[in-house]
């Protein structure tokens, strides 16, 4: 026999957390902090000429023209 969605409470299936350490809770603190001072001090890629289309090859590894792809 199954049980209706609609008949369960609303935390059914939900598995309790436990409450973070002080020590967690610092480290996703610190963690905020650093990803908005990055944020604050992005600046925008300046436009190429003639550069490779999609991802970045030297952040991936790879660099591809003409279709032969050579890893560095």
């Amino acid at each position: 026999m199954s049980r209706d969605p609609s008949q369960l409470p609303p935390t059914a299936g939900v598995a309790e957390r436990k409450p973070l350490t002080p020590a967690a809770q610092r480290a996703l603190a610190e963690a905020e902090a650093r990803r908005q001072a990055a944020a604050a001090e992005a600046k925008a890629m300046p436009r190429e000429y003639q550069g490779p289309t999609g991802p970045e090859p030297t952040r991936y590894g790879d660099w591809e023209r003409k279709g032969i792809a050579s890893d560095f």
